[in-house]
């Protein structure tokens, strides 16, 4: 496979864009999810029209404040996929951080927990997990939104949290959620073709010798379905 550099891009995304930059707007594909969700009630989509400019408030607060922070999660996603939809925004930060923000109203600070700003949902990955300090460190590419540029996750740091957050999931049963993350480690590596090993190599240092090859094992499959794919599309051609 081919190395995939931090400043590779995916092709056209099919997400709501501005017309003029045609970059990704944060809070249209978040107010977008809420309002298309089907569990959604008349009062929520009423709420969801003001989601743009809460995150628009969001992001220039994190800039006022100088505050170190990477867009991870479904948003993120979309800078290299088409299609991702979510209802809520993914950030590594550190504790730190987190507190010269009393903006966003938090009632743990375990590594990873759920954050709210002026009702807008934030999941928090803290930097006390090596992992996620990592992300933040070494796989961060600075991107424009509409709202403004923003460090976004590489294509790499993306997969290695997923990869990661894989066996939990599976100890915990949550089969739709497993789902969509085997779905997004497989458009990323069908998109971009990354070298693996360095990502699993780097895993070894995080998970057990259980959960890596649980994690090789699923990847391994997701080749194989890829494999299958681009021999049907050359078939097609």
């Amino acid at each position: 496979m081919l190395p995939l550099s931090q400043d590779s891009y995916g092709g056209e995304l099919a997400v709501m864009r501005s017309h003029d930059q045609h970059t990704i707007h944060i809070g249209g594909v978040i107010r977008n999810a809420v309002v298309f969700n089907p569990g959604t009630s008349h009062g929520d989509a009423m709420d969801a029209e003001t989601l743009i400019e809460t995150v628009g408030r969001l992001f220039a607060l994190l800039q006022e404040r100088k505050t170190e922070y990477v867009l991870v999660g479904g948003i993120a996603m979309l800078q290299y996929v088409a299609g991702r939809n979510t209802e809520d925004i993914d950030l590594i930060m550190a504790v730190s951080s987190l507190k010269e923000l009393p903006e966003i109203q938090t009632s743990s600070q375990d590594a990873d927990f759920a954050g709210k700003f002026e009702g807008l949902q934030i999941d928090l990955l803290l930097t006390s997990n090596p992992l996620f300090e990592l992300v933040k460190q070494s796989h961060t590419a600075t991107r424009r939104f509409v709202e403004e540029e923003i460090p976004c996750a590489t294509v790499e740091g993306l997969l290695l949290l997923k990869m990661y957050a894989l066996p939990s999931l599976y100890r915990q049963g949550n089969f739709s959620r497993v789902g969509l993350y085997e779905n997004d480690i497989a458009t990323l590596i069908q998109g971009y073709r990354p070298d693996l090993e360095p990502l699993f190599e780097e895993l070894s240092r995080h998970l057990s010798e259980t959960d890596l090859a649980s994690v090789r094992e699923i990847v391994a499959e997701i080749g194989q379905r890829i494999e299958r794919f681009d021999k049907g599309s050359d078939g097609r051609e």
